[in-house]
């Protein structure tokens, strides 16, 4: 059974900082899309980040400059940075894997910016 376990997230006053950190198994990791999505209360889930296997990268207009995204082939491990955090940006953070062969989403994990 494929499994992205998320972890990283937390509460951080606006202006700080949060690394997000996925680890998948059970899928052949270099040949999936990675990504970032999140979704606040009331609202749909969106992408935030976007890596593909050959490292290509796009972002959401609302984070471009903030975030980034990268992926550990070698440890099966995607990241994304998050600088400069707002309270907009407060959300439950998924991971995804995407592929012709299968699409996967991990449990998710909350990030709170707050004073």
């Amino acid at each position: 059974q494929v499994q992205l376990v998320e972890s990283g997230g937390g509460l951080v006053q606006p202006g700080g900082s949060l690394r997000l950190s996925c680890v998948a198994s059970r899928i052949f990791f270099s040949i999936y899309a990675m990504g970032w999505y999140r979704q606040a209360p009331g609202k749909q889930r969106e992408l935030v980040a976007r890596i593909t296997s050959g490292g290509s990268t796009n972002y959401a207009d609302s984070v471009k400059g903030r975030f980034t995204i990268s992926r550990d082939n070698a440890k099966r491990t995607v990241l994304l940075q998050m600088n400069s955090l707002k309270p907009e940006d407060t959300a439950v953070y998924y991971c995804n894997a995407g592929h012709i062969s299968g699409d996967y989403w991990g449990q998710g994990t909350q990030v709170t910016v707050s004073s």
